[in-house]
């Protein structure tokens, strides 16, 4: 395949991550600031799949949109959303598809890897997102409550949903390299 043709399908399938990662705000149960949402298995699939730069870029698309105006945020969308307790998740979608691209770059990247890469990605997510949550919310929550209700309930989902990313991922890399 040529290099214009891996580029232009390495841009289209950055656009369909990042539109379902549109789809996986959608798909959501709220707890309280914040929602269960699909949006990490999309982005551990666009790291997995698009590697660190289309990855990253397909969820810099996903949250210049919203941030344009463009509701595919949970709640909306627009410039508004940076005062929103549960943006700092969005920024972290960014670094997140960066780690994970970053450590499953290299051809033939085993599942075991992949659910590595997948985890340190969702600690960036969260190193990201539990800080801004805890200062968007102005001190109404204690460091405690902002770590439980901002992380640790959702932890057995995110199990999941990376196991499903990986699952997805390690079946798709064969199919993507052809």
């Amino acid at each position: 395949m040529s290099k214009a043709a891996q580029r232009t399908r390495s841009l289209l399938l950055a656009a369909l991550l990042a539109a379902l990662t549109a789809i996986g705000a959608f798909l959501r149960i709220p707890v309280g600031h914040t929602s269960f949402t699909l949006q990490v298995l999309f982005t551990c699939i666009a790291g997995l799949l698009l590697g660190p730069w289309y990855g990253a870029a397909s969820q810099a698309v996903y949250v210049l949109l919203g941030l344009a105006g463009v509701p595919i945020f949970t709640e909306g969308g627009g410039l508004m959303y940076v005062t929103m307790p549960t943006f700092g998740f969005l920024l972290g979608l960014i670094p997140m598809a960066l780690i994970i691209g970053l450590m499953t770059r290299r051809e033939n990247c085993g599942f075991w890897r992949m659910v590595l890469a997948c985890v340190a990605g969702l600690a960036v997510l969260y190193a990201i997102g539990l800080p801004y949550m805890y200062v968007a919310l102005n001190g109404a929550w204690s460091v405690k409550k902002t770590l439980i209700s901002g992380c640790v309930i959702f932890l057995p989902f995110d199990a999941l949903k990376i196991a499903l990313a990986c699952l997805l991922g390690s079946r798709l890399q064969g199919v993507l390299r052809r």
